[in-house]
């Protein structure tokens, strides 16, 4: 008899396959008094080697199949396996406690995973997983117990799993593994972001699929709907193969629409771009007919190494992607570091809320050495292409003054040495502050265009940690509130004769795309893979018939019913 579990649709998609159930190996440790410690140290050396081998391996493999982006994550992993913090007590533990390597390896890590997770600061709670990680690793090579190689998979299988760790995502051959199913996971976790660049469908958080399903078992997992299915029937196996087919000739039509202009069934057209973190996701972007670039996150240059970036690497990276998207628009935001995002060698204050406190403009704004360097190398890479620059996380219109005089005064000291700069570069700012939106009247005079992060302006707006479970039920995108603050930034753009985009995840949404057609949105920036869904689905809709919805939606009272209408008229 079939099981039906429910879970948070992580990657779309549909896979049938049979059970591969990801078991961990046992890595009790008992704690053992040793003569000789020496040898206890070298055996540790030895493991923590053999991991970075494999992560470095990993790294790699990400880079190539993923690009950058997803392999800072095992930039990361590596430099925890360094970390003096973390190895040294270890070192220590053995010679001090005289007891064995994979004892003293387990109440560290332990000590430091709990450390973190305690601390109400998400960059710090991933910093906390990226630890079980590695320790796991190393703990596994000192037991002679290698963890699976989920690389070495050679059939067709989905994957079930307490939780997929980034460095078990990053190996998964996408020939044999159809999808993946898991207990505990969110849509904005490392592997569920990683299953949706990789497009394997992907269901997480069902809470017991492994106690569910056993290894062998068919099972179902619907990607688009959060259903996971173990031992169909003959009739939900036909279903699903129907479903899965449709699918299919869906991202086909999809296809068809690489080379298209995005225009709404009247004709009306809108920009569809596409957020990238680093130059090698430019395939992605091309691949999906991206008609530009609405974000560049300029803050993974500065990732995952122990200095600042120079000028020449930065100019390098800007310049390689203006060129590429050839005379196409490249929206590239300076530096937003701090909130989740830190940078080890910057030594910034530990704050209550990070979130609300010293980062991107205001950390670029009191660091100007750091921000000059930045600008410099935007503005050498001006010549190269149709480079636009956003500045984040602006508050006030002083901000937005003070960044613009600084990049003004590196334009003229360029332009004394003899470097050609572009005369015509677009100044516009990211609206992440409810601030921001109300004075948008004001700052339209002044800038260029807007870029609207939803991601923060509904967090801030509602006053709620999107990364906090107990609070996500106010993570609202729909609700009225967010929808006029939206309509506010617009209008006040188009009022100046400017125009205005998005670029959080609202604006690859299947349910706010013909709510932001009717508000006007000039341009929509997502993730590479929901270009072409997107210039499907709103090529189905008239320009006239989404301003009736949002009018409608702004009117009412509740998300839900936002939600509700939107799904009666358009879905």
């Amino acid at each position: 008899m079939s099981k039906n579990l429910s879970g948070i649709a992580a990657s779309a998609g549909i896979a049938i396959s049979k059970v591969f159930r990801l078991e961990t190996p046992d890595l009790t440790v008992e704690k053992e008094t040793i003569e000789n410690v020496q040898e206890e140290t070298d055996r540790l050396d030895a493991a923590l080697e053999k991991a970075k081998g494999e992560l470095q391996v990993i790294k790699e493999k990400t880079k190539n199949d993923l690009g950058e982006e997803h392999a800072e994550i095992f930039s990361a992993h590596l430099l925890v396996l360094s970390d003096p913090e973390l190895v040294d007590p270890i070192r220590q533990k053995v010679k001090d406690d005289k007891v064995n390597a994979a004892f003293a390896l387990k109440e560290v890590s332990d000590q430091f995973v709990t450390m973190f997770e305690t601390m109400d600061n998400e960059y710090m709670k991933e910093r906390a997983a990226d630890i079980r990680d590695v320790s796991k690793r190393v703990l596994a090579h000192i037991l002679g117990k290698p963890m699976v190689s989920l690389a070495e998979l050679n059939e067709e299988v989905v994957l079930v799993a307490d939780d997929l760790t980034p460095s078990d995502t990053a190996q998964l051959n996408k020939d044999f593994v159809k999808g993946f199913v898991t207990d505990i996971g969110g849509r904005t976790s490392h592997s569920a972001i990683m299953a949706r660049s990789m497009e394997i469908p992907a269901v997480v958080g069902t809470k017991t699929v492994t106690q569910e399903a056993e290894a062998g078992e068919m099972v179902i997992i619907d990607g688009l709907e959060g259903n996971v299915i173990i031992n169909p029937s003959e009739a939900e196996l036909n279903e699903y193969k129907q479903k899965l087919e449709d699918f299919q000739e869906k991202k086909k039509e999809w296809a068809k629409l690489k080379n298209e202009l995005s225009k709404s069934k009247d004709g009306v057209h809108v920009e569809l771009a596409a957020n990238i973190g680093t130059p090698n996701d430019l395939e992605g972007v091309k691949n999906n007919g991206a008609e530009g670039i609405g974000l560049y996150r300029t803050e993974f240059l500065y990732m995952g190494r122990d200095e600042l970036p120079t000028e020449e690497e930065q100019f390098e990276a800007y310049k390689k992607v203006v060129e590429d998207m050839d005379g196409k628009p490249v929206v590239i935001r300076t530096l937003d570091i701090g909130g989740d995002k830190e940078l080890p060698y910057l030594d910034l204050p530990k704050e209550m809320n990070p979130f609300l406190g010293f980062r991107a403009i205001r950390l670029c704004l009191e660091k100007d050495d750091i921000f000059r360097t930045q600008l410099r190398a935007l503005l050498r890479a001006s010549a190269f292409g149709n480079l636009k620059i956003m500045f984040p996380m602006i508050a006030t219109l002083d901000e937005f003054r003070q960044a613009k005089a600084l990049l003004e005064e590196e334009q003229e000291k360029l332009t004394k040495e003899g470097t050609e700069v572009s005369d015509s570069i677009e100044l516009g700012i990211m609206v992440e502050i409810p601030s921001t939106a109300v004075m948008a009247p004001q700052f339209a005079k002044e800038v260029d265009f807007f870029s609207i992060g939803t991601n923060d302006l509904i967090q801030y707006t509602m006053a709620a940690d999107r990364m906090n479970e107990q609070v996500s039920y106010l993570y609202q995108p729909y609700n009225p509130a967010i929808l006029r603050l939206v309509k506010m930034v617009i209008d006040a753009s188009h009022a100046e004769g400017k125009w205005t985009g998005m670029c959080g995840e609202m604006a690859g949404d299947e349910t706010a795309i013909p709510l932001l057609l009717g508000l006007g949105l000039d341009e929509f920036s997502m993730s590479a893979t929901s270009v072409l869904p997107a210039r499907s689905q709103i090529s189905q809709i008239t320009k006239e018939e989404a301003e009736k919805a949002a009018e409608k939606a702004l009117q009412l009272n509740t998300a839900e019913e936002v939600k509700q209408l939107v799904e009666k008229t358009f879905l």
